[in-house]
């Protein structure tokens, strides 16, 4: 069966990397391939310093913040629920969605709004705003 860990690469698709600073059997010995002197021939030095792109990395734009992988609400406002809505409904995301008062039924809903809430309904699945948890209290 073929799944990721079972994918192989292609033989002779990929040549093993010669391995330098191994002793002076490996034809490769004393200084590794690296010359004698200066930046390039210590250790710790990034390739990316080496070739000359910190500097094209600095000034590159990234993408700033923070995207949280949490839906945002999609807010309702009493408003809306006092004109679309009759007294003894359910106020539930799926008949939110049906009137188009929201775009899915399966993202997050809150209930907003400084309004009076004149229509008695029950909430169903919905999230409330402190204010119209009082008014319905």
């Amino acid at each position: 069966m073929l799944s990721l860990n079972t994918i192989k690469k292609a033989k002779g698709s990929a040549k093993k990397i010669k391995r330098v600073g191994r002793g002076n059997a490996s034809g490769h010995g004393t200084y590794s391939t690296r010359g004698l002197k200066g930046q390039k021939s210590r250790s710790g030095v990034s390739n990316l310093k080496r070739l000359g792109m910190r500097q094209q990395l600095l000034s590159t734009p990234k993408l700033r913040g923070f995207k949280s992988d949490k839906p945002k609400n999609q807010v309702v406002s009493v408003k809306a629920i006092n004109s679309n809505f009759k007294d003894g409904e359910i106020v539930s995301p799926v008949i939110l969605a049906v009137k188009k008062l929201i775009s899915s039924a399966e993202l997050p809903v809150k209930i907003l709004g400084k309004d009076k809430l004149t229509v008695k309904v029950t909430f169903e699945k919905v999230n409330l705003s402190e204010s119209v948890k009082k008014q319905i209290k």
